[in-house]
């Protein structure tokens, strides 16, 4: 099935249209301009700009949405303006765009391509996906079926939450080199293996990108591996959540 995926991000919109049964992107990569303004009115304006200018698209439509989503409702703020905190954004996005829009958390949407056409395949048991770029996103899966909503990013470990001790942000701001980087990551991951005994990690965004040079001075009991997927996994993942509202085979 054919599907519009859109991410939203600081960066700004950006979406395809992806083959959602063998997931791949099957269009040319439109997006806007960074977003200065997260308030629903602008994104509202810009997700018509990419659904109805950019693709003149007629169909379904998956959103990855940068904050968590409970049957298209945002629950917090944290990465977005705070005027969204309880707003129906399937409702909103559907009626901009005159489309059926299913609404994800972005990291839930990462995580769902990942456990179901990358890294993740076939994985039993408790596996923890991780987005480690600006902030640290996190989606948790039990036997390949989502836990919603997490943000592990957001616990403290030793009195410093996850994305201020560990994130690429943090990375670039203190200056620190990949070995001391890879270090922080160790004391995180070693954190979550005593609270969740997880069988794998996938460690994805921005650290994908400096895998050879990070992931050789991580030494835990837990096997990880590099997310599969590069810039494209939340909107592949937010394409398959539409492809499939009916059946809710990943989540209920």
């Amino acid at each position: 099935m054919d599907v519009l995926g859109i991410d939203i991000g600081s960066y700004g919109l950006k979406g395809s249209i992806v083959d959602t049964e063998k997931g791949e992107i099957i269009s040319e990569r439109r997006s806007t301009p960074p977003l200065e303004d997260t308030t629903p009115h602008k994104i509202l304006a810009k997700m018509h700009q990419i659904v109805r200018n950019e693709f003149d698209w007629d169909g379904p439509v998956g959103c990855a949405f940068p904050a968590p989503v409970n049957k298209g409702i945002v629950l917090s703020s944290k990465r977005i303006d705070n005027s969204w905190v309880d707003a129906d954004a399937e409702q909103l996005f559907s009626e901009i765009t005159d489309n059926p829009v299913s609404v994800i958390n972005d990291t839930d949407a990462t995580g769902l391509a990942e456990m179901y056409l990358g890294a993740g395949q076939n994985q039993e048991g408790l596996t923890i996906v991780l987005t480690v770029g600006t902030g640290i996103g996190s989606s948790l899966f039990m036997d390949g079926r989502l836990v919603p909503n997490t943000e592990l990013g957001l616990m403290e470990v030793r009195g410093i939450t996850v994305e201020e001790r560990a994130s690429n942000k943090s990375r670039k701001e203190e200056g620190i080199r990949k070995k001391t980087w890879a270090k922080r990551l160790q004391l995180v991951l070693e954190h979550f293996e005593k609270i969740f005994h997880p069988n794998l990690f996938v460690l994805g965004g921005q650290l994908r990108r400096k895998a050879d040079k990070t992931f050789p001075y991580i030494k835990i009991n837990t096997t990880f591996k590099p997310a599969s997927f590069l810039n494209d996994a939340s909107i592949v993942g937010a394409a398959m959540v539409a492809a499939d509202k009916k059946n809710k085979l990943f989540y209920r």
